[in-house]
């Protein structure tokens, strides 16, 4: 943390407080506009969820993009541990003169059903500025960047100082054959980079069409899951008793519902605050600066509390995500069951809230315990130092298509690839490239979207930040 910690003054002093200036990023050409489109239309209409899709499909999809660029067949590889959760790993070769550099970005998606939607979720939609299907913001806009930007810069011959290495992967958002793990653990050579970079991590916020500050994300909430489960003898539902599972499960998930973690900031996010309060202003930026105070206003962080997206960074969250129970309309319920998904704050430990969770319960009935699974498995998420290098291009990117925007280091409340990657020893930096609402995230939920002329940005974007990592 002190390494970060060093550097956050170094982000603080390139991105000080400067009036928001017009919009000036670049204009894309039409051809790079349709190309990106089409990418972005391409994935999002090949379901990739776990339970029916497959994200070979995509990935044979954007290969075959790939070829057609121009890049050899050797430097193009799909892989993976069974014919349904292939990834795709493509390489620029450089000069050499530095150390590789690897843009990772999953290819599946959260499950999307119809009648949840008010369109179907698997076409790209374009209405009133925006773009809806399932994956629009999560994350095949960050495929639809990263190959873009590939196709580019292959058709420019463009030579960089160092390798460039794409991989479009599986499984982040939950199954059991997640890419970026499945890729270190049996092809690390083929992915082996300095540090890695990665579109579906960070926070360019955005409130009411206006820029607020491009967030990197260098570290991040560990990831969860508990499994919930109530076991009694069941019998005829015409001679009810005192014992239903049902009702023992609702009741602990009740207690649970009204509980709430701790209030708690660490080094990044009181610099968070630090700065996102200058840059909110009004009583909410009031009230950003009252919990930095000693102690926090708890009337503060209380209202703070109660704007999700906020809330989320101030303390561990626990929520129910799925339910089951019984087996027969007429039989009493034997068992009940449901998982809540947590999200810890960096120095606590699962074993921690699960000793918290059974406390808030008060059943012992209730057993509770930690779900099997990569996505289970309480990862180790060491924060990643943020680098000059990295800072430098950064800096430059965004004078260049946003000036006075400010830069700040950001703890992300959601999980990533970037949990694995950093436990295996890769230094990993969220960077989305495309502003998001901070109060239209749709990521995971109904009609899913994305501002359209957010998505041409991040094209912009991407394609500038490879070409300063790559020649400075």
């Amino acid at each position: 943390m002190t390494r970060f910690l060093g550097f956050v003054c170094l982000v603080l002093a390139l991105s000080a407080p400067r009036a928001l200036s017009a919009q000036s990023e670049p204009k894309l050409d039409d051809a790079t506009e349709q190309l990106a489109r089409d990418i972005f239309k391409q994935l999002v209409e090949i379901n990739t969820t776990d339970s029916v899709g497959s994200t070979t499909v995509a990935a044979d999809a954007m290969a075959k993009r790939l070829l057609d660029a121009g890049f050899p067949a050797s430097d193009v590889q799909v892989l993976g541990p069974n014919d349904r959760k292939g990834n795709l790993v493509a390489r620029i070769h450089g000069t050499g003169a530095k150390k590789p550099l690897l843009f990772i970005c999953h290819l599946d998606v959260v499950e999307a059903r119809r009648e949840d939607w008010s369109m179907d979720p698997f076409q790209l939609i374009e209405k009133d500025g925006y773009f809806y299907g399932r994956g629009s913001g999560d994350i095949k806009d960050g495929d639809a960047f990263l190959v873009t930007t590939f196709i580019r810069l292959k058709k420019e011959n463009f030579k960089p100082n160092r390798d460039l290495i794409l991989a479009l992967t599986a499984d982040e958002e939950g199954g059991k054959s997640n890419g970026v793990d499945w890729l270190i653990k049996n092809h690390r050579e083929l992915i082996d980079a300095e540090y890695i970079i990665n579109p579906d991590a960070g926070d360019f916020e955005l409130d009411k069409g206006k820029r607020l500050l491009l967030g990197i994300q260098a570290s991040e909430k560990l990831y969860q899951d508990f499994d919930l489960k109530v076991t009694n003898p069941g019998g005829h539902s015409s001679l009810p008793t005192s014992e239903n599972a049902i009702y023992q499960l609702a009741d602990g998930l009740a207690r649970l519902e009204r509980y709430q973690f701790p209030f708690e900031l660490n080094e990044v996010t009181r610099e968070y605050f630090a700065r996102e309060s200058a840059i909110v202003g009004g009583p909410i930026g009031a009230d950003m600066k009252a919990i930095l105070s000693t102690p926090p206003e708890a009337a503060a962080w209380a209202r703070l509390s109660a704007i999700p997206y906020y809330n989320a960074r101030i303390r561990t969250t626990c929520v129910a995500t799925r339910l089951e129970g019984g087996h027969a309309n007429n039989a009493l319920p034997g068992m009940a069951r449901a998982n809540v998904n947590c999200r810890i704050l960096p120095g606590h430990s699962p074993d921690e809230i699960q000793g918290t969770i059974v406390k808030v319960l008060d059943d012992p009935k209730i057993v509770v315990s930690r779900a099997a699974g990569l996505a289970g498995s309480g990862l180790p998420n060491p924060p990643s130092p943020l680098r000059l290098d990295l800072m430098s291009a950064l800096e430059k990117v965004s004078n260049q298509m946003w000036p006075g925007v400010p830069i700040v280091p950001v703890m992300d409340a959601g999980a990533s690839d970037g949990a694995i990657s950093r436990a295996a020893g890769f230094p990993t930096y969220g960077l989305p490239g495309l502003f998001m609402d901070v109060d239209d995230d749709r990521s995971h939920g109904r009609d899913e979207r994305i501002r359209v002329s957010s998505f041409y940005d991040g094209v912009e974007f991407y394609y500038l930040l490879m070409k300063v990592l790559s020649t400075t």
